[in-house]
């Protein structure tokens, strides 16, 4: 049995911009602040809520470097670094281990798909270079490319790869991948929606979008799960489950940076491609965020 990196809510957390769209590094600490005073029990940095596609590499690794310097040890720090180049995920994953970072968040290749055998070819080479824990992350809606059970089951053996973020939304899948791998590899859930239908087989938690806007309520609906109360944790699940959808409405992360804007945290926008959201998106979010007391 492996060594758990968290157990709980986790942040994928987005990056603050300033109006020139460099990156706002004193927001960026205020938002770590307050998730951490609201519960959040780790933060998942420079991920795609966090648009590090759009990142130079000394962003990348200074955002990692803040995050690690700003939680002080009091929270994990998980830092993505999955590329569609080998080389270059293993040099990234290298650099955020030397600035601090307690774990790693590796997506699947995209675009360059890859084989199953050649997923495993990729994963290992980059475990084989750091010393920190791995988990690694299923998006197929995304990428293009989904890690099979037998696949997951094999990276589960190497000692580094502790973990999997799964956000296919295949709720069968996500059974299957607790049945086969069992303690060698933690499961948290990746979608919002499905935070009690996974903690229910097993889930280990969840890496979330929702903590942005209630981060207290987002850790309590894991913590009921994990205390074994999912009567209270489903009430939670279904009681913001329209909210959650609202944080989707368009391409994350654009809803949940606008949300963060309504409620008065000035986090700024997207950078390109991103686009700012339609008025009629704007409004439903807006409505969805007054309806649970979030804008004052």
């Amino acid at each position: 049995m492996k060594n758990t990196l968290f157990t709980g809510a986790a942040i994928a957390i987005i990056t603050p911009f300033n109006e020139d769209n460099s990156i706002n590094f004193e927001c960026f600490g205020e938002i770590i602040e307050n998730q951490i005073a609201n519960g959040t029990d780790a933060i998942v940095v420079c991920g795609t809520t966090g648009e590090a596609s759009t990142m130079s590499d000394e962003e990348h690794i200074e955002c990692i470097r803040f995050a690690v310097e700003k939680t002080a040890k009091r929270v994990p720090v998980i830092a993505g670094t999955g590329s569609n180049d080998t080389a270059y995920a293993i040099e990234l994953s290298k650099e955020a281990e030397k600035v601090g970072a307690d774990g790693l968040l590796l997506v699947t290749p995209y675009y360059n798909k890859t084989t199953q055998r050649g997923l495993i070819a990729h994963f290992t080479a980059i475990a084989d270079a750091v010393n920190i824990p791995i988990i690694l992350y299923n998006i197929p809606g995304r990428t293009g490319m989904a890690i099979d059970i037998a696949t997951a089951k094999t990276l589960a053996k190497h000692k580094n790869i502790v973990g999997i973020k799964e956000a296919s939304g295949n709720i069968s899948y996500t059974a299957k991948l607790i049945a086969e791998c069992g303690d060698e590899l933690d499961v948290y859930s990746g979608n919002d929606d499905m935070i009690v239908p996974v903690m229910s087989l097993g889930g280990k938690g969840v890496i979330s979008v929702l903590s942005h806007v209630i981060p207290k309520e987002t850790h309590d609906m894991v913590q009921y799960c994990l205390d074994n109360n999912y009567a209270e944790a489903t009430k939670l699940q279904i009681e913001y489950l329209d909210l959650i959808n609202d944080l989707f409405i368009e391409v994350n992360p654009i809803p949940v940076k606008e949300a963060m804007n309504l409620i008065g945290v000035k986090v700024g926008g997207c950078r390109m491609p991103l686009y700012p959201m339609s008025d009629d998106n704007r409004a439903k979010l807006k409505a969805s965020l007054e309806k649970h007391g979030l804008i004052k």
